[in-house]
């Protein structure tokens, strides 16, 4: 066991890197729930994102196209997430589930050609001056383009929902769907904005994985982290920052047991990779006790006639 491996300027740079996928996912996700829909299909949109991002990167040559591709992939799938429970009013956590085993199938179907191909590399922004700083350069300057896209989109998200009318009416309709309803507030058009809007930011999520954090493709590679999304935005009350906070305190695990694992620590390697989901199932547990921040309209149907 050799501790001294592990470089922590190296660690938090990756941590980083590891929190932005489950970031973009959840980010997505709180508006849809800010909406007063619960998604469960966050996983099926992330993998579907993950294989259209890589099939279009690796066809086109361009790593842009593909996350363009991978938005449009997860949009594309909340589509059918929309029909069901938005105008066919499907029970909203079985539609989720099949949402999330239909993407999976999906995926696999899709990717069986892309099997041990390597994408196109994205590269890295260089910022002069910033990027050459010791400790804080490489730790905060030295990052691919999609990183700050995910950290912008949490600004962007906070901004909209505490500072404009859009986000106003979002909260409403996640409220009190029928109290928006006689407003006059169009309630399915809002919650179909929203979930395509979540759906997108899984996509590029999963895109993120596939082209970046392990640049290859594998069947199932998302390996849960839509679930974790999903817990992640009960862990941050529904709010923007916390949720940033909350990936990179879950990144920061992944990225440590990691670590720990090429240190030769000696706890079974089994221990290690189990520990994200039990510190997040622990955190879900504890904070569970408090359900009056979730958006009062969550999960529930809405029918116009009302």
């Amino acid at each position: 066991m050799n501790l001294g491996e592990i470089n922590p300027i190296l660690l938090i740079a990756s941590l980083m890197v590891a929190a932005t996928p489950l970031l973009l996912a959840a980010i997505g996700e709180l508006v849809v729930e800010k909406a007063g829909v619960l998604n469960l299909g966050v996983e099926g949109m992330m993998i579907v994102g993950a294989i259209s991002g890589f099939a279009i990167s690796v066809e086109t040559g361009s790593p842009w196209l593909g996350f363009v591709a991978a938005a449009m992939g997860g949009a594309l799938l909340s589509l059918l997430f929309v029909l069901l429970t938005q105008f066919a009013l499907a029970n909203q956590v079985a539609s989720g589930l099949a949402l999330t085993l239909f993407g999976l199938g999906l995926s696999a179907l899709l990717g069986q050609s892309y099997v041990g191909i390597k994408p196109p590399s994205m590269g890295d922004i260089h910022i002069p001056v910033l990027s050459d700083l010791p400790v804080i350069g490489p730790i905060l300057f030295q990052h691919d383009p999609i990183l700050y896209v995910g950290i912008a989109l949490t600004a962007g998200v906070w901004a909209m929902l505490k500072y404009t009318r859009a986000g106003l009416i979002l909260r409403a309709v996640g409220e009190n769907h029928d109290a928006a309803h006689a407003l006059g507030y169009k309630v399915v058009r809002i919650r179909v904005l929203a979930l395509l809007f979540g759906g997108a930011c899984a996509g590029l999520g999963g895109a993120y994985i596939s082209l970046i954090r392990v640049p290859q493709w594998t069947e199932g590679m998302t390996a849960g982290v839509g679930w974790i999304a999903l817990a992640l935005v009960v862990f941050a009350s529904w709010k923007p920052w916390r949720t940033l906070l909350g990936a990179y305190l879950f990144g920061g695990i992944t990225v440590l047991q990691l670590n720990l694992q090429a240190a030769g620590v000696a706890i079974p390697v089994e221990y290690l990779a189990m520990s994200p989901y039990i510190i997040t199932i622990l955190v879900l547990v504890i904070l569970s006790a408090d359900k009056s921040r979730a958006p009062a309209s969550l999960g529930r149907i809405f029918h116009a006639s009302h």
